[in-house]
């Protein structure tokens, strides 16, 4: 199977023309050339396919083989290689994803490849039950979890995909890897969650890092930079544009009415080649 790999943000991506392929079982396939011994190496895959509702439909798989129904920096990577491999040549382009159809605009540099990529990510989800959470009320702002016994201060909302954004003022005092992992599997979190740990530098500017559902500790996470943007926002620490650092690059996050989400950024196509074999584990 013909590949091309891109990085978003620091996420890492394999890409694969779905249209043509005959490839059926993506769950396998993903855990097989995620591998970074065994395979190619990937925070997960996608793959475009023809969609009856917009443009073109786009499939993601996590590192660990599970459907993920978006991902902010994979979008704008598999955006870059639906517009530059010419699969839909336009500048505002629809995409059908699990999350819904999101609508996205391509400027373009002085080659005439996709260069920033700006996303409508729509709007988030507050509501405890559709998050899910296993806490019944209309927003999970600033919510109590015991992990080991210690206290942590939570937000819960979703962005496509569920997310948790815990404020903190020392990184370096925070286990990301241990910690994230334990909160993802956490019983309050029914369909798991992705965990974000904030640091706020000022009202315009914050760094963020990440663990993700299904893929373990990565570099960024778009999805991600989106829902803490929103609950900074909400608790009065954050503006409407806000710069998001995470620890493999930068993209803009921009709020409009309604906590309606614009996402700005880049992608890189890193190498082309053809997957042969490969092992999940």
């Amino acid at each position: 199977m013909k590949f091309d790999k891109y990085v978003a943000a620091g996420n890492d991506f394999i890409l694969f023309n779905g249209i043509k392929d005959t490839e059926k079982d993506y769950n396998e396939l993903a855990l097989r050339v995620c591998n970074r011994h065994f395979g190619i190496g990937a925070d997960g895959i996608m793959v475009c396919k023809k969609s009856n509702i917009a443009d073109i439909k786009m499939l993601y798989y996590n590192s660990d083989g599970s459907q993920g129904e978006m991902c902010g920096n994979g979008i704008r990577s598999f955006t870059k290689y639906i517009y530059d491999y010419d699969i839909v040549r336009k500048k505002i382009i629809s995409i059908e994803t699990l999350a819904g159809i999101k609508y996205i605009t391509i400027e373009t540099d002085e080659s005439g490849k996709a260069n920033m990529i700006k996303v409508d990510m729509g709007e988030p989800i507050f509501e405890g039950s559709r998050v899910p959470v296993t806490i019944d009320k209309e927003k999970v702002i600033e919510e109590i979890i015991s992990i080991d016994g210690e206290d942590y201060k939570f937000s819960a909302l979703t962005v496509g995909v569920p997310h948790v954004v815990i404020l903190v003022e020392d990184i370096k005092s925070i286990d990301i890897n241990d910690l994230g992992k334990k909160i993802e599997n956490y019983p309050l979190f029914p369909k798991k969650t992705n965990v974000n740990f904030v640091k706020i530098i000022d009202y315009g500017n914050i760094n963020i890092y990440t663990w993700e559902r299904g893929a373990g500790r990565t570099l960024g996470c778009g999805t991600g930079s989106c829902a803490s943007v929103v609950v900074g926002n909400l608790l009065h620490k954050l503006g409407n544009k806000v710069n998001v650092n995470t620890e493999g690059g930068s993209l803009i996050v921009e709020l409009e009415d309604n906590y309606k989400i614009f996402m700005t950024g880049s992608a890189t196509h890193i190498a082309s080649g053809e997957f042969v074999n490969g092992l999940s584990k």
